[in-house]
């Protein structure tokens, strides 16, 4: 993780009647996506949630959700206007939303759906950054822009071409943004949840060794227990990204902070 520092100040409360914040997540009909939901509506978050299908509603929040394809800029735009016309703004806006397929040598790959990963995991995140960055223009205060990442973006995984380029173009995106938007209050983070317990890791799991060479590492976390849990990955991000009173701010020069999701307390490694 960068050197960065805690921001005490109040930037980024809501304006709803009780001052509750409100979040923004899109890929969140399963996986990471839904347990930032869940998560984050135990805490008393307003959820703007949305998915390639309808994202359930997490018990006992209070949230809209919509079908939402984030390859479509328009799409994300009416998303983002639905949320502000029930709850008044966004506080903080989490682009989970992402594709890990297709798995193979670049050169085997359909170029259809290496157009798909792209499309998700690049543009995809694109329009939520800049549909993000126009609201936190036109409104008082500051605001948290979340990016999901990965290990992969800095580490090369044979089978993974266009996905570790296309998390390797978040991670750029994502300090780009944070300069361009400091001066409005907008704070920028790009994070690597690690291995979380989802249907990605299954799939990842279900892979031939001979598509993705490195799936032994993920059936080793597997079979120790080490798998994440959405839930951690939430807590996480609450607290370094999203609460006002705990979050992190980048380094002197830095556009954004970059960290990778910890272990639990007691966990070694």
């Amino acid at each position: 993780m960068v050197d960065s520092v805690v921001d005490t100040a109040p930037g980024t409360g809501g304006d709803t009647a009780d001052g509750a914040l409100v979040v923004v997540v899109t890929g969140a009909s399963r996986g990471i996506g839904a347990g930032l939901a869940a998560h984050f509506a135990s805490r008393g978050i307003r959820l703007g949630l949305g998915g390639r299908s309808a994202p359930p509603t997490p018990t006992g929040s209070d949230a809209v959700t919509a079908v939402c394809d984030v390859t479509d800029a328009a799409a994300v735009d009416r998303l983002a206007d639905e949320v502000v016309a029930r709850f008044g703004r966004i506080d903080a806006w989490v682009n989970n939303a992402g594709l890990l397929e297709p798995i193979g040598s670049l050169a085997d790959a359909d170029p259809a759906a290496l157009e798909r990963l792209v499309a998700t995991n690049v543009s995809g995140v694109i329009h939520g950054s800049a549909t993000f960055a126009r609201h936190v223009r036109r409104r008082p205060g500051g605001g948290s822009l979340v990016n999901l990442s990965s290990g992969a973006a800095t580490n090369a995984y044979r089978g993974w071409a266009a996905y570790c380029a296309s998390k390797a173009a978040v991670e750029m995106l994502t300090e780009v943004v944070g300069l361009e938007e400091r001066d409005h209050g907008l704070v920028a983070y790009a994070v690597a949840p690690g291995v979380v317990d989802t249907d990605m890791q299954a799939l990842i799991r279900a892979t031939p060794e001979a598509s993705f060479p490195g799936v032994e590492r993920f059936h080793r976390i597997h079979d120790d227990g080490a798998l994440l849990t959405p839930g951690w990955v939430a807590s996480c991000i609450l607290e370094r990204c999203v609460d006002p009173a705990t979050r992190v701010l980048p380094a002197p020069g830095d556009g954004a902070v970059r960290f990778r999701v910890p272990d639990p307390p007691g966990r070694g490694g």
